[in-house]
């Protein structure tokens, strides 16, 4: 899962940014709303958190512009105002959900889980090519009986290549889903980790799933 956080405090951004991580999700953030907004508009992300304060460009006309684009990606607002007017207005605007600053995480990261599984995008918790299966909400893989123990981006590219089984992905696409818009897709760090997870969940078993295919990307086949 990619998630857009659009917020003006570099600490809490960065504070969430963290904490996301380490739940498994790819993370993008944006310091103002001019940034927000371009790669709101410029990238596929299956959440945005957005603050509403910010400078350039606030989160209500962000907000206002994706849903008049028929952008439907799910948005959980954030504000130091906890203001019942805030919230109406946020929520009349296209917002999904509201949390006031200041927040503890393990309350943001159940309001993000939540607003994912009411999107489509978590709709089945269990994904599975063949006899391979990951679960969604705990974050486990299996081949057969046996459980595949994942670092973080492992995981994260092994879901991504199960949503799109049978698909070619480029290593650009899959660098611009598991990393941020930093990330220089040039390196080699997207071989390595598919070297890694090609050896966790094919060594071993009768059917190789993890395909190269040469000059253009990576498939996770179903036979």
């Amino acid at each position: 899962m990619r998630i857009l956080v659009v917020e003006d405090e570099k600490k809490v951004a960065s504070f969430v940014k963290k904490g996301l991580e380490e739940d498994y999700y790819s993370v993008d953030v944006a310091l103002d709303g001019k940034e927000g907004s371009r790669l709101a508009f410029s990238d596929e992300y299956d959440l945005i958190i957005m603050d509403i304060m910010l400078p350039y460009k606030d989160g209500i006309s962000i907000l206002k512009d994706l849903r008049k684009e028929k952008i439907t990606t799910p948005v959980l607002m954030l504000t130091a105002k906890d203001d019942i007017s805030d919230k109406v207005l946020g929520l009349d605007s296209g917002a999904d959900d509201y949390l006031p600053k200041p927040f503890a995480f393990d309350e943001l990261l159940a309001r993000v889980r939540a607003l994912l599984r009411r999107n489509n995008s978590e709709k089945n918790v269990i994904l599975k090519v063949d006899d391979l299966q990951i679960d969604t909400q705990l974050h486990k893989a299996f081949r057969k009986e046996t459980e595949i123990f994942l670092t973080p981006k492992e995981y994260s590219i092994l879901e991504y290549l199960m949503r799109n089984k049978n698909h070619v992905i480029s290593r650009v696409k899959l660098s611009e889903h598991v990393y941020d818009y930093h990330f220089d897709s040039d390196t080699n760090v997207i071989d390595v980790y598919i070297n890694k997870l090609r050896n966790k969940i094919d060594k071993g078993f009768d059917k190789p799933m993890l395909q190269t295919v040469r000059g253009i990307g990576y498939m996770l086949k179903e036979n």
